[in-house]
C-alpha cells in the first residue's frame, strides 16, 4: 500500500505519542447485552472447571495450570474463538468485525491483505484481589537499557486492545514509556509498586476500547469486588513474522485454529477471516517451538 493509499486515522497520533488510545462506544445497545450474556456463560463455565483454558490467580504469564482453578480461582478465560467453547460464534463475529478491524487497519496503516489472526481472550473479576507486576509484554524485566531500546525501536506489527463490557479501570500505564528504556526509578521499583511517576489509570466505560502498544510499561489491578469482563485481543501484521510468533503462539492457539468456525460471518468478513487464519497457520509452521516471553 502506497503512502497515498494508507487510511487516515484520528487515533494513530495518540497511539504513537502516548502508547495507547481510547475509542469510545464502538459497540452498544443489544449487541453489548449479547456479548455480556455470552461472556457471563463462558466465565461461569471456566470458574466451575468446565473450560480448561484459563488464567489462574497468582500466576501472571503462560503457561497456566487448569488444576489450580479450584484452589486459586481465575482472572482470565482463554481461547474465546475455540469452537469447543459454547458461544464462540459471538466472540468470533466481534473479533473479525469491521468495528474492530477497521480501527486496526488505521493504526497499522494497512489493508485486509496484511492482517493476521492472533489472540482473543477475556479478563475477568478474580475471586480474590490480584495485581500484575509492572512489565512489557515481550521484553523481559532483566533487559538492559540498550536491549530495551533495540526492542522498542522495532515496529510494533500488531494492534492489541482491551474492550470493556463493564466499567473497567484495571489497566495502569506509563504514557510514552513505549519509546524509551525504563528510568532508574522504574527499573529499581518493586514489581508490585503501587505507583510510578507519570502513571495513568485507563478508564473505560461499557463499549469502549483501548488499543495499546504491548511494550508500554504497564500493569493490571484486578478487584474481586467489581464485575469485570473485558475482551482482550490482538491482531497482527504480516511484516511482524517471527517478531510476533512467540508472543502469539505461546498461548497455544495453534492447537485449535484449523477448526475455527466462520460460518456466521458476513461474506466479506468471512473471506477476510479465512485469509487471516491462513497467515497465522503459516506463521506457526515457520516458527516451530517458540518458548515463553516471561516466567512467573
Amino acid at each position: 500500500m502506497s503512502e497515498a493509499e494508507k487510511p487516515a486515522s484520528p487515533y494513530l497520533s495518540d497511539l504513537d505519542r502516548d502508547g495507547f488510545v481510547v475509542i469510545k462506544a464502538i459497540v452498544g445497545g443489544d449487541r453489548l447485552e449479547e456479548l455480556r450474556a455470552v461472556s457471563s456463560k463462558a466465565t461461569e463455565l471456566a470458574r466451575g472447571g468446565g473450560w480448561p483454558h484459563v488464567r489462574t490467580v497468582g500466576k501472571q504469564f503462560p503457561p497456566w495450570d487448569a488444576s489450580a482453578v479450584r484452589e486459586h480461582g481465575i482472572w482470565g478465560v482463554q481461547h474465546l474463538m475455540n469452537p469447543a467453547l459454547p458461544g464462540h460464534e459471538g466472540f468470533t463475529e466481534l473479533y473479525f468485525s469491521e468495528a474492530i478491524l477497521g480501527i486496526v487497519k488505521q493504526l497499522l496503516q494497512c489493508g485486509d491483505e496484511h492482517l493476521i489472526m492472533e489472540l482473543f481472550n477475556m479478563l475477568v473479576r478474580p475471586e480474590t484481589d490480584f495485581e500484575l507486576r509492572w512489565h512489557r509484554d515481550d521484553i523481559p524485566a532483566e533487559a538492559m537499557p540498550q536491549e530495551e531500546m533495540e526492542r522498542l525501536g522495532e515496529p510494533a506489527y500488531h494492534a492489541q486492545y482491551n474492550f470493556a463490557l463493564w466499567d473497567d479501570d484495571s489497566l495502569v500505564v506509563v504514557p510514552g514509556s513505549h519509546k524509551r528504556p525504563r528510568t532508574d526509578t522504574e527499573r529499581n521499583a518493586d514489581p508490585l509498586e503501587k505507583t510510578l511517576p507519570g502513571q495513568l489509570v485507563v478508564k473505560l466505560e461499557p463499549g469502549d476500547i483501548v488499543f495499546y502498544n504491548n511494550n508500554i510499561l504497564h500493569r493490571g489491578v484486578y478487584s474481586s469486588r467489581k464485575e469485570r469482563m473485558t475482551l482482550h485481543g490482538s491482531v497482527g501484521h504480516v511484516s511482524g513474522s517471527s517478531l510476533r510468533a512467540r508472543n502469539v503462539l505461546q498461548h497455544g492457539v495453534g492447537s485449535w485454529v484449523d477448526d475455527c468456525a466462520f460460518g456466521l460471518l458476513k461474506e466479506g468478513e468471512k473471506q477476510r477471516a479465512e485469509e487471516m487464519r491462513r497467515r497465522l497457520v503459516q506463521l506457526g509452521s515457520k516458527s516451530g517451538q517458540v518458548g515463553y516471553s516471561h516466567q512467573g
